[in-house]
């Protein structure tokens, strides 16, 4: 089995377990979630422990394992992201991620999106759809849009679209739902891993706020800022944001 068959079978069993938790109906909110984090990080560790036990992993469920710092490969996952989305009845703007980080780069990676019944994977790439008509579209945070987002929609003419997840809010911009996501504050390097691998490999441009790269299995977890976007948007979004502060 190659390192992407592995990403998807992991993103599906969390995906399965979080589906049937749901479906279920005895748990909501807050609970809800927790009991999904839970038992997602279960299923990722099975597959993961079964098909690559010689691998580190980092998970935003799981204690920090420093030897991953002096590993070859790293699962970068997020068993659930969105959890008060997905404790919310109905919605679909929650995912999952599983990437693998080898050698210095994100490497196969898979991104469920289960209210979906989607998987997004980087090979085969992701083809990207032709950008709609009308204003540019920015995915932002329901609860803490930014204020670099706002500078961005000023500049470009554009409108901001509020959704769930960071790992759905990458994957709107590869699907066509949305042209770019832009977030400053409060996000660690699981969080992005994943979707922004799938990104990468549908051809979109990703980067820090400021235009640095984005570096994955680094000490530091914090990875606070990300822009993900349509490559001929790349330029006038980070001149925007640079212009705004």
């Amino acid at each position: 089995m190659d390192d992407v068959a592995v990403a998807v079978l992991a993103a599906r069993a969390a995906a399965d377990v979080l589906l049937a938790l749901r479906a279920d109906g005895a748990l909501s909110g807050r609970a809800l979630g927790d009991a999904g984090d839970a038992a997602a990080q279960q299923a990722i560790s099975a597959v993961l422990a079964a098909e690559r036990p010689g691998d580190a992993v980092l998970s935003e469920e799981a204690a920090d394992d420093p030897r991953r710092l002096t590993a070859d490969r790293v699962w970068i996952v997020d068993p659930l992201d969105g959890t008060r989305e997905y404790g919310e009845d109905g919605r679909t703007d929650w995912a999952v991620h599983v990437a693998l980080w080898a050698d210095g780069e994100l490497a196969s990676s898979a991104v469920a999106l289960p209210g979906l019944g989607e998987v997004h994977v980087t090979d085969p790439p992701p083809a990207l759809p032709a950008r709609a008509d009308g204003p540019v579209r920015i995915a932002v945070s329901r609860t803490r849009p930014p204020a670099e987002a706002d500078a961005v929609a000023a500049a470009l003419g554009g409108e901001l679209v509020p959704m769930g997840s960071a790992g759905y809010k990458v994957l709107a911009v590869v699907r066509g739902e949305v042209d770019a996501y832009v977030h400053s504050g409060g996000m660690y390097q699981w969080d992005s891993a994943a979707p922004v691998a799938v990104a990468r490999a549908a051809g979109l441009a990703t980067s820090r706020i400021d235009g640095s790269p984005l570096a994955y299995n680094a000490a530091e977890l914090s990875l606070p800022d990300l822009v993900v976007c349509r490559p001929e948007l790349a330029g006038p979004i980070l001149a925007a944001v640079r212009s705004g502060r």
